[in-house]
């Protein structure tokens, strides 16, 4: 495998401009991500970085949004954003040939978005809508109901959509606010990955973002670490969908990795732990997994799955004693196959260039850090048996298990406890 390297620029004004350079990629992409998420709203706005990402793309001051599509598209690529709860990020993709049309989009929607009342309300419908569709995909809800859960009261807890009434009630005066208060230095990150030239990424960066000065950091608080919790929320179809987790370290944490393994072990595939007790074993569940939810300051891992509701109880408590069981250690070829598949994940991400610049960007505004494929790949050759045994310690404890169910009513875990998983 060929070396990579990560380049850290920084603009006369400070934006810090991080280039994963590939020049053997046919394709190049920009983005500009702006440190700001659903754990920075005030309650009576959440949902308002979500909605502002939406409307940007609708006008800016000199296109709309028929004309950067046709022009992106026209230039074999594609422009687009994501919200998460501590970013919001606007990239655009192209062939290498025609990477000026993404640079000049990728600015012009950051710097001089419209913000019109007519184009808020329009997209607002379309944001309701999205708020609906993911309350109705319950494989996908769970997880923000678990978020809500282990880290309930914080900020952490909210979704990236919102709510429907809140949203509902916000104007393009209440976006254009939030956007003059969060979209500036020192809350601008610029990244460029692919065949991308790196002075010409900081030339592009200082022409285009170093006149937005005048910001501030937000200030953000780690979230408290709660007991152990089960929670119901009611849906109607009879199918049932359960979260079973714990809080963990954040990037700081010297346990990340061990943690990661321990993840992986647990869940991660077919061969996995919990697929092969919870389902092939028993019959328990259609799927069951785990995953890990990373922060800035905090992160989660859980276990999820679904079932009929006769089957939730048994499936709860095999879930539990997988968990109780990984305080028992791993194997050698276990461990050494954990990281395969961690591996294999991370190599073929880097085979995309869209995949690659969003890594870049969670890494530095979530972790605080770029690093190479090469440095992540060592960091989990490093992980031992014994590293994973003691992060299974940590995280797998009696007193910080939480459990969410969605679905209807169940008799058997009417009443129900965590303490009654033995772990």
């Amino acid at each position: 495998m060929a070396k990579d390297s990560i380049i850290v620029e920084a603009t006369a004004a400070g934006i810090p401009v991080i280039i994963d350079r590939n020049p053997d990629s046919q394709s190049a992409a920009y983005m500009a991500a702006v440190s700001t998420g659903s754990r920075d709203e005030s309650p009576d706005v959440w949902g308002i970085s979500h909605l502002l990402e939406h409307v940007v793309f609708r006008a800016t001051g000199t296109y709309d949004s028929y004309t950067m599509a046709k022009e992106m598209e026209g230039a074999g690529g594609m422009l687009n954003a994501f919200t998460g709860k501590e970013m919001t990020a606007f990239y655009g993709i192209t062939l290498k040939e025609t990477s000026d049309v993404a640079r000049k989009f990728v600015a012009d929607i950051v710097c001089d978005p419209k913000i019109s009342s007519d184009d808020t309300e329009m997209e607002k419908k379309i944001v309701l809508q999205e708020i609906s569709m993911c309350e109705n995909d319950p494989s996908s809800y769970i997880h923000d109901l678990f978020a809500e859960t282990v880290w309930r009261g914080h900020e952490l807890g909210h979704n990236e959509a919102g709510t429907t009434d809140i949203v509902r009630g916000l104007t393009s005066d209440d976006l254009r606010a939030y956007y003059e208060d969060r979209y500036l230095i020192p809350n601008i990150t610029v990244f460029a990955s692919g065949c991308v030239d790196p002075e010409e990424a900081v030339t592009w960066a200082e022409d285009s973002f170093d006149g937005m000065s005048g910001g501030r950091r937000n200030v953000r608080t780690a979230p408290p670490v709660h007991d152990a919790v089960y929670r119901h929320f009611r849906r109607k179809d009879e199918h049932c969908y359960v979260g079973m987790g714990f809080p963990t370290g954040g990037p700081e944490d010297p346990d990340r990795f061990p943690i990661m393994m321990l993840s992986t072990v647990l869940g991660a595939g077919s061969s996995s732990r919990l697929f092969q007790q919870v389902r092939e074993e028993r019959a328990l569940v259609y799927s069951v997994y785990s995953s890990q939810d990373m922060n800035s300051d905090a992160a989660s891992m859980g276990a999820f799955f679904s079932s009929t509701g006769d089957n939730v109880p048994e499936a709860v408590e095999t879930v539990g004693k997988v968990f109780r069981e990984a305080k028992d250690g791993i194997g050698g070829e276990e461990l050494a196959r954990a990281k395969n598949i961690v591996k294999g994940s991370l190599v073929r991400a880097y085979e995309s260039t869209s995949n690659r610049i969003y890594r870049m960007a969670r890494q530095r505004l979530v972790a605080g850090e770029s690093v190479t494929l090469e440095e992540q790949l060592r960091r989990l050759d490093s992980v031992t048996c014994e590293d994973v045994a003691r992060a299974a310690e940590k995280v797998i404890r009696q007193d910080r298990l939480h459990v969410v169910m969605y679905g209807p009513d169940v008799e058997a875990m009417k009443g129900f406890s965590p303490d009654q998983i033995e772990l």
